[in-house]
């Protein structure tokens, strides 16, 4: 299996952010039909998508940060996992970095991955995947 990259120009949380584009092809470089068809549908829909994957990104940050908080401890919480309101203040939190279109095996499915580095989980970082549009 090989990847194509290239870069491409994102808008994030009120930032423009540079992203590598990645897309899995055969060892042939034939790309899938639906990796065709989800990158096509993920460009002319972008701005869309994205603003879908922050609200989705702010609503999960709520649901854990206070398990991040205690994990971290009084010294690293309010730098790595601070307490926020709204999905603004994610932009200081995260860094979004590579835009995936990966290979899936069933032309009825449609995945892209939109990966991310994160204060509170550096290690690990944050994934979003979008599947048929979602």
């Amino acid at each position: 299996m090989t990847m194509d990259e290239k870069n491409i120009v994102i808008k994030m949380f009120g930032h423009e952010k540079l992203l590598t584009l990645s897309i899995d092809a055969d060892d042939d470089a034939e790309f899938e039909d639906a990796q065709i068809i989800a990158y096509k549908f993920f460009i002319r829909n972008m701005n869309e998508l994205l603003m879908n994957a922050e609200n989705e990104i702010l609503k999960y940050y709520l649901e854990v940060i206070e398990e991040y908080r205690e994990r971290l401890g009084e010294k690293f919480a309010d730098k790595m996992a601070p307490v926020i309101s709204n999905k603004e203040e994610l932009s200081k939190l995260i860094e979004p970095k590579r835009l995936l279109f990966p290979m899936v095996f069933d032309e009825k499915v449609r995945k892209v991955g939109l990966l991310l580095e994160c204060t509170w989980e550096p290690e690990h970082g944050l994934a979003v995947k979008f599947e048929d549009e979602k």
